[in-house]
């Protein structure tokens, strides 16, 4: 499930921790780099889940409807295309996903304001709309419908962004892959194919297809090791190349970013130090300034070239 640039930025978060908090163990390190890691996944299965609420809420809707005192003939005879969709009785009866969510105990039930608003967001679409209108009935359509519906109705939510504030820490950075997984879920459920907790690194997957990979679970674990035991040599080395710059000054975001990059480039010669560069300039566009990308793409370059090049 998590590819590299996930991982990348997992483990930079962690050297922000130490670096923020330097009575870190490595112990704690890993212990808060692995919450991290499985943040990502619980976060896609709560997501996931959101499905039959939302079922829920519009059949609450039809049913509230139907028992209005003079009701119009459309509220007597609702369109239950919806309702009926074929997707979450697939889930709610897979035994692993139930289990799954009744173990970390989701629950989408304090949170009918926002379940209110997503079902009418939803219901006002135009795809919405063709999805009730066509003829078409079809366990490809519901799943291409709840696609759309997690694609383009969940990523810039406010009220979603602080129900996952609330949950956990972790959640709101990884909304985007989170549910970028939840629509390949709904793709492939459209096709019949049976519902599996996806690995969690994407190296697990390609083995599962016999391809021949390095492992991801060795690639992170190794990276932040790296990071942590030769933060304060990496440091130096930053310091050090910015004289005119008193090292109190310098943002902790960047000199974390730049000491997981030299980190990696020293630990993983296999890997080309420009791929690792130009990945760490991308988190930066994230988690910095624009004037920090400059700042940090020039200076991995110049301590890859002079500092680390002696030991490379």
């Amino acid at each position: 499930m998590l590819n590299r640039r996930i991982l990348r930025i997992k483990v930079f978060k962690t050297v922000y921790s130490y670096a923020e908090d330097r009575t870190m163990t490595l112990k704690e390190a890993r212990t808060q780099l692995d919450m991290a890691c499985q943040a990502t996944r619980d976060l896609y299965l709560y997501l996931l889940s959101l499905a039959a609420p939302l079922t829920m809420e519009a059949s609450s809707r039809i049913e509230a409807a139907r028992s209005k005192f003079n009701p119009s003939e459309e509220e007597r005879n609702p369109n239950m295309k919806f309702v009926q969709n074929r997707i979450v009785p697939i889930l709610e009866a897979d035994p692993d996903f139930r289990k799954l969510i009744q173990k970390r105990k989701f629950s989408w039930d304090n949170n009918d304001a926002f379940l209110r608003k997503l079902y009418e967001t939803v219901r006002s679409r135009d795809y919405f709309k063709e999805y009730l209108e066509s003829e078409e009935s079809s366990l490809k359509q519901d799943a291409a419908l709840f696609y759309k519906i997690f694609e383009q109705e969940l990523i810039e939510s406010p009220e979603l962004e602080s129900i996952l504030e609330d949950m956990s820490i972790y959640w709101v950075d990884d909304l985007g892959y989170a549910l970028t997984w939840c629509c390949k879920t709904f793709k492939a459920l459209g096709t019949g194919a049976r519902w599996e907790l996806p690995p969690l690194y994407q190296s697990d997957i390609a083995k599962a297809r016999g391809e021949q990979v390095e492992s991801d679970s060795e690639f992170v674990t190794k990276l932040l090791e790296g990071a942590f035991l030769g933060y304060d040599r990496y440091f130096e080395m930053i310091s050090s190349s910015v004289p005119k710059w008193d090292p109190e000054r310098l943002f902790v975001t960047d000199t974390s970013l730049i000491i997981t990059a030299l980190a990696e480039v020293e630990n993983f010669p296999n890997i080309p130090p420009r791929i690792s560069v130009n990945e760490y300039v991308e988190i930066s566009k994230y988690y910095s300034t624009p004037k920090s990308r400059k700042f940090v793409n020039g200076l991995m370059d110049t301590l890859i070239k002079t500092k680390l090049a002696k030991s490379l």
